[in-house]
């Protein structure tokens, strides 16, 4: 059965849009009479430029991790130039030579001992991740000793909270001192931030001068952005939007699949929801080709589980098939049956669930409308409601949502214990949904302690088949990363781990 034709509700946006489009082709905002620089608008707003507590001083080229990931998603070195597992529980590494904060104080083991104190003591995600009981510096050395024999622990330093700065300094909330290519001029929460180029970063200073990142939530205003010049590069831009950028003679559109998964997180807390017939009736409603086709253009793939299928501990289930019949006969095995009014209830109520979405990725409200569609047509009501900080409103207001269309890098290490972790451990940084499958626990255990590849991805092919029996998430499609670009920006290109914005490569004409 096929799904009914999916209409998009910013049609006539785009149309205005597209009118303007070639009217601005050559506005320039690369130039400036300070030298070579670069306005880039991104979507998710940064309240502390803090790399301890934000993603953005890494992608903002502000901070360092000691390891990073490079195109192929193998670590390689960055503020560590070597380093060495003693045991399994001992891991000590070199400190490059030549590295200093922005402030010109050299970089060494006691400096990165004292980065790691604090973001132990600040954030208990990562402290939680890392698992360190103890560190010890040497000169350029520092030694981690972990909690438990942790193999994962080199792939988890290269989380952007995991950043090496400068402590004791003032404002670290606006003006941390870190190691990168820039440093941050000044910045205002979640409108912009200003950088100018640090000279003496150790890797050979930035060939732009300054760069202005700012953020704004609507994806249609920054592609509109991008069109008449105010940007120069536009991060996660809506597939409707893209029309005038690719027929413009000075923009380009650059896309590459994400290691991010699109998908329904639902509340284990919600009576309704804690049945396993009643989370894949709802799995059923999606038609997940319409979705890749015409929610998001072509600019996605179908998702079958949290992974990319092209990882090889992915698995080999197939996406769940659009099937609205069978969604109805799970509902009626859950007990629930129609009434006068062709409305699903059970013990007299109505299964009425409230969903969550932001707009920060402007396909998932989308998503949501369809799914609300495809639920009533069957009897379900889906009440929409749109947040602004969806991750404050999920931990803070658990009883008040019962479903949110979220999305998650589930695999940003090309490895995926970290998703696994997160998201199914009943302590998971990134389990707002309470849930908790001893099985799928007792797995992820084995796999914390498993240093082989081979078996790794055997215990993690385990863990997604019990994902998929049981459903606690419905995956919908894996969404291509889409950024309209100024074809004046030259050596630089989106990644998929979406980790590492601003270099000191990127140029411009």
């Amino acid at each position: 059965m096929k799904s009914k034709k999916w209409i998009y509700p910013f049609v006539l946006l785009v149309l205005v849009i597209a009118g303007c489009s070639n009217a601005n082709e050559n506005t320039n905002s690369s130039k400036t009479s300070d030298g070579k620089s670069v306005t880039m608008l991104f979507s998710f707003a940064s309240k502390t430029m803090d790399p301890h507590q934000d993603w953005m001083g890494v992608r903002a080229g502000v901070a360092e991790t000691l390891v990073k990931i490079d195109e192929n998603l193998e670590i390689e070195p960055w503020l560590a130039e070597e380093w060495e597992m003693k045991d399994p529980t001992t891991w000590t590494f070199k400190i490059r030579d030549g590295v200093t904060f922005h402030d010109g104080t050299p970089v060494d083991g006691e400096a990165v001992k004292a980065s790691f104190e604090r973001v132990l003591e600040t954030n208990e995600a990562i402290a939680s991740s890392l698992k360190i009981e103890s560190m010890e510096a040497d000169g350029q050395e520092i030694t981690f000793v972990t909690t438990e024999e942790y193999p994962a622990f080199l792939s988890e330093l290269v989380h952007t909270n995991a950043s090496i700065i400068k402590t004791g300094t003032e404002n670290i909330d606006g003006q941390p001192i870190a190691t990168g290519p820039f440093k941050v001029e000044s910045f205002t929460p979640e409108a912009e931030v200003n950088l100018e180029r640090y000279d003496d970063y150790w890797d050979g200073a930035a060939k732009l001068e300054q760069v202005k990142i700012k953020f704004n939530s609507d994806g249609n205003v920054r592609a509109l952005a991008l069109q008449t010049g105010e940007a120069d590069i536009a991060y996660h831009l809506p597939p409707e939007s893209l029309a005038p950028i690719e027929s413009s003679n000075n923009l380009r559109v650059e896309s590459v699949p994400s290691l991010r998964v699109h998908f329904l997180l639902f509340n284990n807390a919600t009576p309704a929801l804690q049945d396993v017939n009643v989370r894949k009736a709802l799995d059923l409603l999606v038609n997940r080709p319409v979705a890749v086709d015409e929610i998001m253009n072509g600019y996605a793939t179908e998702a079958a589980g949290p992974f990319n299928p092209n990882f090889a501990f992915a698995g080999e289930g197939k996406p769940t098939s659009y099937d609205p019949e069978k969604a109805e006969e799970l509902l009626k095995e859950a007990g629930y049956k129609k009434n006068a009014d062709g409305k699903m209830e059970k013990g007299g109520e109505v299964l009425k669930l409230k969903l969550a979405t932001y707009t920060g990725r402007p396909e998932l409200p989308l998503l949501a409308q369809y799914l609300q569609g495809e639920a009533a047509s069957i009897g379900v009501d889906i009440e929409i409601a749109t947040i602004e900080n969806i991750d404050s409103y999920l931990w803070e207001q658990q009883g008040e949502w019962d479903m949110v269309t979220y999305s998650n890098l589930t695999a940003p290490r090309g490895d995926g214990g970290y998703f696994l972790n997160v998201a199914y451990m009943p302590e998971g940084a990134l389990n707002p949904g309470q849930i908790d499958i001893p099985e799928l626990s007792d797995i992820t255990e084995q796999l914390n302690t498993t240093a082989d590849t081979e078996e790794r991805v055997v215990l993690q092919r385990e863990a997604v088949d019990i994902i998929q029996q049981e459903t606690p998430h419905s995956f919908l499609l894996h969404p291509h990363i889409i950024v309209g670009v100024n074809d004046r920006v030259k050596d630089w290109k989106p990644g998929s781990e979406e980790y590492y914005l601003i270099t000191n490569k990127i140029n411009v004409e």
